[in-house]
């Protein structure tokens, strides 16, 4: 019975949704607004007798939503582009998520509530929804924009301050206050994760990918994606993170690999359906009485939440350096909240902390905001045009002259090759740590699952604990050798930067000695005992401590070499895999072949150096116009030029694919020969 009631509300979700993209489709009107009203319509709240009977299996399916719609944005989204805009989110979301929570308490405080209900308030105005935002600029075409990297550039890093700030709420029930130094290692954790599963997953999952799309099969590919992106996910929860972290990251890990965009391909349809439902769950936790009851609370936040976030958002990008229409597109499409906000009141709910309205205010402020945001991201011309008809002529100069400032000092070189270089070195050395750290931290977690095979080893050499730890230490020698490697490229090099003045030559080498000697046994110290707190729930019995240290220095000096090896490649693969520059693939779409290319062959021909095309373009030779023939390859040494341009010029010894009819290519083939046709 609970198997046919499942698949009823299942039905009936999927067919109001069908209805409704095609009616909102055909009104050009955004369709997930459609999807929101119909969620009030079949809700529990608008019907005498409510068509879904089992609302959490919807929000259950929802949450897939939440994936596939973070791991399609991670597709789009590649590490290059993260780098790209990384300063701008950091300057951008702190600005917006402080503003927006200091308006979000004062509110709270003007209609009287309690001290943690304005607390919670302001943490629901913080973060934008990732979801309605991808998924409206996905429908209006403008997810591609220099404004949309921007935007979702602030959503990771909104995210990553929902997931502290989510850490910090709870804790707050659970000690009656703020737990700094819980929120800190919160902080380090989520940095080791991301470190970790990057740099894992940038070695192995294009790879893999890679692999796995030689069979040419979609439904293997298909299959193999899923399961890495939920399994990442799945891992993200077990670690305390939350699920769309993880769908992001490994989608980002994924848009390396050569056949993203197949990939993107074949799970757009489950994003789709999966969203439609997830927006239609939103609509269900509307009750339309509640805004007749807390109509005045929601106008103001909605109010305060739009302009609030178009203000510090545009404000920030333009700060930034982005000029004003590029900042004002960022403020308004990033004002709205949405599933983080949900999380954030639905934990206040469920720890008691707050009043019974919050949830329903939040749910329905995000409603609001949610179905203006499409009409704000289309009508974003508007706004511009509208700033710079009513900006007076003193802030459209400053404005010029602000963003002519930035670009000269942004493009100016401000420092010198060997401060570059160690700021370089400096940021190996972090994530070097971080992997080392990750791995003993993921033998840690190993331990608490209390596997059956790992009760194996001998109880007095420790058991489990001793064998993760072991196996831990032995794992990250690699990247140990290569820490301290180049831990003393930074001393020597820091020591050559600020030492430069001196009595005589003599004094200044002994001082740069003392000083990089001295920052390289500080810095081994310190890493030393940061493993050993962060290994300290696996480590063995002391009288075999030693004797284990003792092996694993012995294998890094004996195999030191093969270590250095193994980093440095791995390392070359990783550079190699952000470094290429991938060629845009065509959709595999299977259609009828043309009636012109029944009869169609191909034919190959070497160049040689007397053949008179040698050194003629493709346009020279009007080899279309005077054959019929089409070069569809040019295949020169170990490079192929696919679907070579008209000014593309021969080369000896180059091979060219030619495409047409038998006599289409004899006759190119003669004219690339120089043969001469007889006379009539």
């Amino acid at each position: 019975m609970s198997n046919a009631s499942f698949l009823q509300d299942l039905a009936v979700v999927m067919l109001v949704a069908g209805l409704v993209t095609v009616l909102f489709r055909w009104l050009k009107q955004p369709v997930v607004l459609g999807y929101i009203i119909a969620g009030v319509i079949i809700g529990p709240h608008v019907l005498p007798s409510p068509l879904i009977r089992s609302e959490e299996s919807i929000h259950t399916l929802s949450e897939l939503g939440i994936i596939f719609l973070l791991f399609t944005l991670g597709l789009e989204f590649n590490f290059r582009k993260i780098r790209q805009i990384g300063a701008t989110a950091l300057i951008v979301a702190p600005l917006e998520t402080g503003l927006m929570f200091f308006a979000g308490y004062q509110i709270g405080q003007a209609f009287g509530w309690r001290t943690m209900d304005c607390v919670y308030l302001g943490g629901i105005l913080m973060i934008s929804s990732t979801t309605i935002i991808t998924k409206t600029l996905a429908e209006t075409g403008k997810h591609r924009e220099k404004f949309a990297e921007v935007i979702f550039g602030v959503l990771i890093a909104e995210d990553i301050i929902a997931i502290l700030l989510v850490a910090s709420l709870s804790a707050v029930a659970q000690t009656g206050g703020f737990d700094w130094g819980a929120l800190l290692q919160l902080a380090l954790r989520l940095a080791v994760f991301l470190v970790v599963v990057v740099i894992l997953g940038l070695l192995v999952v294009p790879r893999v990918l890679g692999f796995v799309g030689k069979f040419k099969v979609e439904e293997t590919l298909l299959i193999t994606v899923l399961g890495l992106c939920f399994g990442l996910s799945l891992l993200a929860v077990k670690l305390g993170f939350s699920v769309a972290l993880g769908a992001f990251v490994m989608g980002a890990i994924m848009a390396e690999a050569d056949d993203f965009q197949r990939i993107q391909r074949i799970t757009l349809p489950l994003r789709d359906m999966f969203s439609a439902v997830f927006f239609v769950a939103i609509g269900l936790l509307i009750d339309p009485g509640l805004l007749r009851q807390y109509a005045w609370p929601v106008a103001v936040i909605s109010v305060v939440l739009v302009a609030g976030k178009i203000v510090a958002c545009s404000f920030g990008s333009f700060v930034a350096g982005y000029d004003r229409g590029t900042a004002l597109r960022v403020g308004l499409g990033l004002a709205q909240i949405g599933e983080f906000s949900f999380i954030i009141a639905a934990l206040g709910a469920t720890l008691g902390l707050t009043s019974s309205f919050l949830y329903p205010i939040a749910v329905t402020v995000s409603a609001i905001t949610s179905v203006l945001t499409p009409y704000l991201i289309r009508h974003a011309d508007w706004f511009v045009a509208l700033h710079d008809r009513l900006a007076p002529q003193s802030m459209l100069n400053y404005q010029r002259d602000y963003l002519e400032w930035f670009q000269r000092v942004w493009h100016r070189k401000q420092t010198s090759a060997a401060r570059k270089l160690i700021r370089k070195v400096l940021l190996q050395l972090a994530i070097n740590l971080a992997l080392i750290a990750g791995l003993f931290l993921g033998a840690v977690f190993v331990d608490r699952l209390q596997l059956s095979w790992s009760e194996r080893p001998s109880q007095w050499l420790g058991g489990r604990k001793t064998f993760l730890w072991l196996a831990a230490v032995l794992l990250s020698l690699p990247v140990m050798i290569a820490f301290i490697r180049k831990l003393q490229a930074f001393s020597m090099m820091l020591a050559e930067v600020t030492i430069r003045e001196g009595r005589n030559a003599k004094q200044k080498t002994a001082f740069r000695a003392l000083l990089s000697n001295t920052i390289l046994f500080t810095g081994i110290v310190m890493v030393s005992l940061l493993l050993l707190l962060l290994s300290s729930p696996l480590l063995p019995p002391m009288k075999i401590l030693f004797l284990l240290l003792g092996l694993a220095a012995g294998l890094a000096v004996m195999l030191k070499t093969w270590f250095v090896r193994i980093y440095a490649r791995a390392q070359a693969a990783i550079r190699e895999t952000l470094e290429r520059e991938r060629l845009p693939q065509e959709p595999e779409v299977h259609k009828p072949m043309p009636p012109l290319l029944e009869h169609a062959e191909l034919l190959t021909l070497h160049l040689q150096p007397d053949w008179p095309c040698v050194g003629k373009t493709i346009t020279d030779l009007k080899l279309r116009t005077l054959t019929g023939a089409s070069v569809v390859v040019v295949r020169r040494g170990k490079e192929s030029i696919v679907n070579p341009n008209p000014d593309v010029r021969f080369e000896d010894q180059d091979q060219l694919l030619l495409l047409g009819d038998a006599l289409q290519l004899n006759a190119a083939e003669k004219l690339m020969k120089g043969v001469q046709e007889p006379n009539a």
